[in-house]
């Protein structure tokens, strides 16, 4: 019995499944690889939805991250962290006011030009009161920026004018020496009017509900899920960036996910936490750290008729916790150092750092004192109720709670209850002072002093304990409104004065940061000011 076979029977079909599967072969191995060299794309992790991408109301790092690479200020920080010109080509700067000349090809996504007016409205929705920024104290080095913000005057009250389509003027209280330096913080962005007034309450809800005038637009987000950046064929310096797109499919803090998502080559950077840094170098991996610039601290809670509001139970806290123990057996991670102080070892005193220079008091760390400390707030208390710690619900949040839970249980025998919450809700709450202690930490919004200093300012919405001293606040004032240096550290000096006296927060450790980059993705950059990290001049190559 002959069978025969016809074209297009068994045999060509047994070759189309070969070729099938090999273009499906190709296709998963394309999907794996976190860089492609001729689509010039990448994919990222995210460690948490962004909460708020409002310029003009956000706070958080996650939302600096995604605004600094779609929004640009009147100017942006370069490589190694130097200013450079964004929207602004010039400026000039005098004691009273900072002239700055826009640009003539700065655009928006839609192609029309980013003007003096946008950074006007931009700034009169900050310091507004009924916008509720907790950015507004940024702005008070300006003309009338305080009497705005505190409702004495309207917004356009604010030192701020447009002389021209390309002519901003920017009038200031007092000179400030540290002004120019604020500028590419996200707060001082534009807003294009017509747009946002369209938008309405869904203003930067969506990625169809915000307009990009820098290197990259966002074109998807899917909440909680993942987002999408193209590159900005309108942005006025588009031929110095490379990415055509950066998709962020995963959104996890946890360090575990990260850590094998980059090695299972689904993503190009992974940030790394104590449990994943050593399993990543037994993997033989590179891992780089990096020196982050924040400051991780425990807030507590100075809101009337809470326990925090006693300074011998603040004390008793102080002298207990053990900084070098946490930083080293619990934080974990390469870089991070043990402080006591709100300022970083990177600022500059007159000769050394300033930390060299001005060295924080020491912390009474005896058992025996610490014990009297809580001795005495109980006398004073009465009871000292189980006292609340908020914090994220990530590895290494939980993991920091968990150990200031038992440390104070040990130590003092006071009860915490663990409070973990979602990014967005820790924020929440954080700010509705609906904690007795959270864990937090500050990066640095510019290069000055007063950009830690004022977290502990009256007037600061960022207060998160509402901490107030007349003292701290005098000398906050004298440096914000001085230009001598030596004057301006010893108000710094002053205030670290107080923060270890008052101990209205404690200070736990200076960060850093483990990761992993893919040996294709060049150009990115690390830095203490600025969105981190910066993809806007990277690349992959072949």
């Amino acid at each position: 019995m002959s069978i025969s076979v016809s074209k297009g029977s068994v045999a060509q079909r047994c070759v189309h499944r070969v070729v099938s599967m090999i273009l499906i072969l190709l296709s998963v191995h394309s999907l794996a690889s976190p860089v492609d060299a001729e689509k010039q794309s990448i994919r990222i992790a995210m460690l948490q939805e962004p909460p708020s991408l409002d310029s003009t109301r956000t706070t958080d790092l996650v939302s600096f991250f995604v605004l600094g690479h779609i929004n640009e200020g009147l100017v942006r920080y370069g490589r190694r962290g130097k200013l450079v010109p964004g929207v602004a080509e010039s400026w000039e700067v005098f004691p009273d006011r900072i002239a700055f000349n826009l640009r003539a090809d700065a655009r928006w996504e839609d192609g029309s030009p980013v003007t003096a007016d946008d950074f006007v409205y931009a700034w009169r929705l900050v310091v507004d009161p009924a916008n509720a920024s907790h950015f507004a104290a940024i702005m008070h080095p300006f003309k009338n920026a305080r009497a705005v913000a505190d409702g004495k005057l309207p917004p356009d009250q604010l030192g701020v004018r447009a002389e021209s389509d390309r002519k901003l003027i920017v009038e200031l209280e007092r000179p400030c020496g540290y002004c120019l330096g604020m500028m590419p913080h996200t707060v001082f962005g534009p807003v294009k009017q017509s747009f946002h007034e369209q938008a309405g309450e869904a203003y930067a809800a969506q990625a169809d509900k915000l307009l990009s005038n820098g290197p990259f637009k966002l074109t998807e987000w899917v909440h909680e899920a993942s987002l999408r950046f193209t590159k900005n064929t309108e942005y006025w310096n588009r031929d110095e960036v490379y990415l055509n797109e950066i998709h962020a499919p995963y959104i996890t803090g946890d360090n575990r996910t990260r850590l094998n998502l980059f090695l299972d080559n689904q993503i190009a950077l992974a940030r790394l936490g104590a449990e994943t840094v050593k399993e990543a170098v037994n993997k033989g991996q590179r891992v780089r750290t990096f020196l982050s610039g924040g400051v991780s601290y425990i807030w507590f809670n100075h809101r009337e008729g809470l326990p925090m509001t006693n300074p011998a139970l603040r004390k008793a806290i102080q002298s207990a916790f053990d900084v070098d123990e946490y930083v080293n057996q619990v934080i974990a991670i390469p870089g991070y150092k043990p402080t006591r102080t709100l300022i970083p070892s990177y600022f500059d005193g007159m000769e050394k750092s300033f930390v060299e220079e001005f060295p924080p008091s020491e912390v009474n760390t005896d058992p025996a004192y610490a014990r009297q400390m809580l001795a005495q707030a109980l006398e004073e208390m009465g009871k000292i109720p189980r006292l609340r710690l908020l914090t994220v619900t990530s590895t290494t949040g939980v993991k920091a709670a968990e150990y200031v839970q038992g440390k104070l249980k040990q130590t003092l025998g006071l009860e915490l209850l663990v409070d973990q919450q979602s990014f967005k809700q820790y924020l929440s709450k954080a700010r509705a002072g609906e904690f007795d202690l959270v864990l937090s930490s500050w990066y640095p919004d510019y290069d000055d002093f007063l950009t830690y200093a004022d977290l502990l300012g009256s007037h600061n919405p960022n207060n998160r304990g509402r901490y107030f001293n007349e003292e701290y606040d005098r000398w906050l004032t004298v440096l914000m409104e001085s230009i001598d240096k030596p004057t301006r550290l010893e108000a710094v000096a002053q205030m670290q004065r107080i923060i270890v006296e008052e101990a209205p927060v404690l200070p736990t450790a200076e960060t850093g940061s483990a990761y992993l980059i893919h040996p294709k993705l060049r150009g990115v950059e690390r830095r203490v000011l600025g969105q981190d990290p910066d993809y806007t001049s990277a690349r992959v190559i072949p």
